[in-house]
């Protein structure tokens, strides 16, 4: 059973499809710890409601990126963390952390990479842009991270129709519920129950 950290930033609802995944979809790991870096999060409740421990780095304290990270690390290590999902976590992390988990840090993505994906791309932001740009399909990406911003190895995909009419929070609504929340437990379940390189399979 692999030991899965959650890092978040906002309300969780990522987090929340993990959670209610355990023991199900989930069940080659759990998860033993979320980390917040904005103090309040809603996500630390929905940890709190499932007896899941919590934790909160903020940067400006840590005075650096590389002592946040320092200090992310550290937890990590303390909690003996196997998996890594960055959901809804607003911070971008540098080598310096990601070059000590390699295959082993997820974050989803609400389009279908390499499409509306980067630096500035999060949020809403990426719902205006798909809708700006006139795209019919749309969709979550699940991929491992690394040094570049959603630059790492795809795990899974699932695409979502966009509809005429959509705002950009029908849009992103719709995509949580018919791709994130649904991929987002899948992909984890992949990497915790050991497969790597080639054997990771678009779903």
């Amino acid at each position: 059973m692999k030991r899965i950290a959650v890092l978040v930033s906002g309300g969780g609802t990522n987090l929340q499809a993990l959670i209610d995944a355990q023991g199900d979809v989930l069940h080659s790991g759990k998860i033993a710890l979320v980390i917040s870096n904005v103090e309040g999060a809603y996500a630390l409740q929905r940890a709190k409601n499932a007896d899941i421990p919590t934790e909160t780095v903020i940067k400006k304290v840590c005075g650096s990126q590389i002592a946040f990270e320092d200090r992310l690390l550290s937890l990590l290590e303390q909690y003996e963390i196997d998996v890594i999902v960055l959901a809804g976590f607003m911070t971008i992390l540098t080598e310096h952390f990601t070059g000590r988990y390699p295959g082993r840090i997820l974050n989803v993505h609400p389009s279908l990479i390499p499409s509306f994906c980067g630096e500035g791309f999060y949020g809403l932001r990426v719902h205006e842009a798909a809708l700006s740009y006139g795209v019919k399909v749309t969709g979550a990406t699940v991929h491992f991270v690394n040094e570049v911003c959603d630059g790492g190895q795809i795990i899974a995909q699932k695409a979502v129709p966009v509809l005429e009419g959509d705002t950009p929070e029908t849009l992103q609504r719709r995509v949580m519920e018919q791709a994130e929340w649904i991929l987002l437990p899948q992909a984890v379940e992949t990497v915790c129950n050991g497969l790597g390189g080639n054997e990771y399979e678009c779903i």
